[in-house]
C-alpha cells in the first residue's frame, strides 16, 4: 500500500513575508477543468503537469483518487518514482496494464485508465512531491470523474439492404455491377448528458479480420453533422454517388451508387459517443460496431455473354441478308443503373481483326450505318428484349465476309454519365453472297495514229461483256498518266472523264484548261475528243471499263470492271511550223546582212565622190 499524499503545515508568518520579498517561484500543478463524463468499459487519460519549479528537470507525480462515499480517503493509484505505490484496489489492475502512467515530458505525465468501472468515479488528484527550497505555490490539481452507464446501442436496420440477399446472419447480399447498394444502421443512445453521435460506414475486404486496421471507412457524419467519406471515396462523395442520410431519430442510410468490382466486402456500422469537456474539446466516450451485410458485386464482364445465328449464310446478289444477336447473362436490365450498345462488324474475308463497323443501336436505341455504308438499305433493330436483328436490303457481293455482334455494358454515374464496363464479341459468323460472273474486256486505241498540235484527238474504247444478269449496265472513264522524272505511275493517274452507269458524264480537269468530250457512240462503244490539243496534253491514256447491277431499292453495286491497254498521245508538230521559224530566221539575217553591205558601199562612193 502506497503513502497517502502528505499535506505540509503552513509555514510561520515571518518565514512567509520573507519568502515573498525574496523569491519569484510559485510551483503550480494544472490539471484539466472538470467534470469529465465517460462511460463504463471505456478509456480515460487524464494529464497532468507542474511549472514554475525547483530543483531537477524530472519531476515525480502521484495520483490518488477520492470516492464519493468516502471524499477525505486518498487511494494512490500509480506514481512514477515508486512502483509499491499503488493501493491493493489498484494493484493488480496496474500490473495487467489496465492503469498506466506514461511521462510526456520532464514536467508532464499522462494518466491512462482503460476498462472503466463505475467504482472509478471520483475525484483524481495529482500530486507532485516538493523539490523546492520553499514552499510556495500549488502542489497538486483535482479533476471529477463521473462514470455513466453504456447507453449506447447500434444494430443493422431493418429491412434489409436492397439486392438480392440470402438468409444468413449476417445477410450475404448480392448486387449487380453499376446498381445502388443501399446499407441502413440503427444508432441511439440514451445517456443522460448532452452528447453528439457520429456514425460511419466502413469496409473490410471478404474474409479479413474486422478492426481499425482492416476496416476501410466509406462515409461518416461526424460530431458536428459533416458528412465525409474515406479517402478511396472522397471523388464519388463529390460528384454524388456515395450518399449518406438520417432518416428519423435513429435510422442512417448510406447509398453507393453504380456499385464497382472493388465495392465487394463486409460492410459495417459504427456510433462513437462524444461529449464536450469543460475546456470545449470533444472526447470520444463510447464506441460500438454492428455487421450489416457480406457484398458481392457481380461484374457486368463476368456474366455479359454473345451469341449469333442462324449460321453460316450462303446467298445470291440482291437477296436480303438477315443476322441474329442474343445477349445472355445475369445482367441488370437497362435503365436506370445501366445501358447497353450492340453493333455488326464485318471483315472480308482472310481479313485479320474484327474489321468495320456495318450498323449499331447506341444506348438510347438510336441507330446508325458505319462508314461506307451510307445510303445503304440496312436496318438494325431489337426485336426481344435481348435479341437484335440485322437486316440488309440488297446484298451485294461486298458484303461477303466474316460477321461478328459487339455488345459493350454500361453503368451510370452522376449526372447519368456512363462509364464502360465491359464488351463482349460473339463467334465469327461467315456470309457467303454469290458472284455475278461478269467478264468484261475493254480495246482503246487513238483515231487515225497520229495527232498534231491544235486539232482534235479522237480516242475511242470498244468494250465486251461475257455473263451477267440481265438489266446489266456498263460505265467507263478515261484516265491519264503524265510522266514525272522520266517514269510513269499508276498512282498518280487523273481522270479525264467518263459516262456512269446511268448516263451522267463526268468531267476532269485537262491541264491545258481546252474542252473535253466524251460520249456514248454505240451500246459498248465510248469516246474521248479532246479538243485543240496541246503539248500538256502528252501522256498515256486508257479506258476503264465496269459492270454495274441494280437492284429493287434502286441501290447500284459494282459487277466487274476492266482495263484497256495503254494509248500514247503524242502531239506532233506540222512541217510548215517546223520550216517557218527557220525561214523567218534567215530572211531576217539576209535583210540585216544586205543592208549593212548597201550602206558600206554607198558612204564610200560618196567620200570619192567629194575628194574629186
Amino acid at each position: 500500500m502506497g503513502a497517502l499524499g502528505p499535506t505540509p503545515p503552513p509555514p510561520p508568518p515571518l518565514l512567509l513575508l520573507l519568502m515573498l520579498g525574496v523569491g519569484c517561484y510559485a510551483r503550480q500543478v494544472l490539471v484539466p477543468e472538470g467534470p469529465l463524463y465517460r462511460v463504463v468499459g471505456t478509456t480515460i487519460t487524464i494529464s497532468c503537469s507542474v511549472t514554475d519549479y525547483e530543483g531537477p528537470a524530472q519531476q515525480d507525480f502521484e495520483w490518488f483518487l477520492y470516492r464519493p462515499e468516502a471524499p477525505e480517503t486518498a487511494l494512490g493509484i500509480i506514481s512514477t518514482r515508486d512502483t509499491r505505490f499503488p493501493y491493493a484496489v489498484f494493484g493488480s489492475r496496474v500490473a495487467a496494464g489496465e492503469v498506466q502512467v506514461q511521462r510526456l515530458h520532464d514536467s508532464a505525465v499522462l494518466l491512462q485508465v482503460t476498462r472503466l468501472q463505475a467504482q472509478d468515479a471520483g475525484v483524481y488528484e495529482c500530486y507532485t512531491p516538493s523539490t523546492d527550497s520553499r514552499y510556495l505555490g500549488s502542489y497538486s490539481g483535482k479533476v471529477e470523474l463521473r462514470v455513466l452507464p453504456d447507453a449506447l446501442q447500434v444494430s443493422a436496420a431493418p429491412p434489409g439492404p436492397r439486392g438480392r440477399q440470402a438468409a444468413t446472419s449476417p445477410p450475404r447480399l448480392t448486387v449487380h455491377e453499376g446498381q445502388e447498394l443501399a446499407l441502413g444502421c440503427l444508432a441511439r443512445s440514451s445517456t443522460q448528458k448532452h452528447t453528439h453521435l457520429a456514425v460511419s460506414f466502413g469496409r473490410a475486404m471478404p474474409e479479413a479480420p474486422v478492426g481499425r486496421a482492416t476496416l476501410q471507412e466509406v462515409v461518416g457524419l461526424r460530431p458536428d453533422l459533416a458528412v465525409e467519406a474515406g479517402a478511396p471515396y472522397a471523388e464519388r462523395l463529390a460528384a454524388g454517388e456515395l450518399r449518406l442520410g438520417k432518416e428519423g431519430a435513429e435510422r442512417y442510410r448510406m447509398v453507393v451508387g453504380g456499385a464497382q468490382a472493388e465495392d465487394a466486402g463486409t460492410y459495417h456500422c459504427t456510433a462513437a459517443e462524444w461529449i464536450q469537456d469543460p475546456d470545449g474539446s470533444w472526447a470520444q466516450i463510447a464506441e460500438k460496431r454492428a455487421v450489416l451485410a457480406h457484398v458481392d458485386v457481380q461484374t457486368l464482364s463476368s456474366q455479359l455473354a454473345v451469341a449469333v445465328g442462324p449460321g453460316e449464310r450462303r446467298i445470291g446478289p440482291g437477296e436480303s441478308l438477315e443476322l441474329l444477336c442474343n445477349v445472355s447473362g445475369a445482367l441488370p436490365p437497362p435503365g436506370r443503373h445501366a445501358a447497353y450498345s450492340v453493333g455488326w462488324e464485318m471483315a472480308p474475308a482472310g481479313a485479320p481483326g474484327p474489321g468495320r463497323l456495318v450498323a449499331q443501336l447506341d444506348t438510347e436505341g438510336v441507330g446508325s450505318l458505319g462508314p461506307g455504308y451510307e445510303g445503304r438499305h440496312i436496318a438494325m433493330e431489337k426485336v426481344a428484349p435481348r435479341t437484335y436483328r440485322l437486316r440488309v436490303e440488297a446484298a451485294r457481293p461486298g458484303d461477303a465476309g466474316t460477321y461478328r455482334c459487339l455488345t459493350k455494358a454500361y453503368v451510370r454515374g452522376s449526372g447519368a454519365r456512363l462509364r464502360e464496363a465491359a464488351s463482349a464479341r460473339s463467334r465469327p459468323l461467315p456470309v457467303h453472297v454469290r458472284e455475278e460472273g461478269v467478264v468484261l474486256e475493254a480495246v482503246a486505241w487513238l483515231a487515225g495514229g497520229t495527232v498534231y498540235r491544235g486539232e482534235t484527238a479522237f480516242l475511242l474504247c470498244n468494250i465486251s461483256v461475257r455473263g451477267g444478269p440481265p438489266g446489266l449496265r456498263l460505265a467507263a472513264s478515261w484516265w491519264v498518266e503524265r510522266a514525272a522524272d522520266d517514269e510513269l505511275s499508276a498512282a498518280s493517274a487523273q481522270l479525264v472523264g467518263g459516262v456512269g452507269q446511268d448516263g451522267v458524264v463526268e468531267l476532269g480537269v485537262r491541264p491545258g484548261g481546252s474542252p473535253v468530250s466524251v460520249e456514248l457512240v454505240g451500246p459498248r462503244s465510248h469516246r474521248l475528243r479532246l479538243h485543240s490539243l496541246g503539248p500538256e496534253d502528252e501522256g498515256v491514256y486508257h479506258c476503264a471499263p465496269s459492270a454495274w447491277v441494280q437492284h429493287a431499292d434502286d441501290s447500284w453495286y459494282q459487277v466487274g470492271s476492266a482495263r484497256s491497254g495503254p494509248v500514247t498521245v503524242y502531239p506532233y508538230t506540222h512541217a510548215l511550223d517546223t520550216l517557218l521559224v527557220p525561214l523567218l530566221v534567215g530572211t531576217g539575217v539576209a535583210l540585216v546582212t544586205g543592208a549593212t553591205v548597201l550602206g558600206t558601199i554607198t558612204c564610200c562612193f560618196m567620200k570619192r565622190l567629194r575628194k574629186r
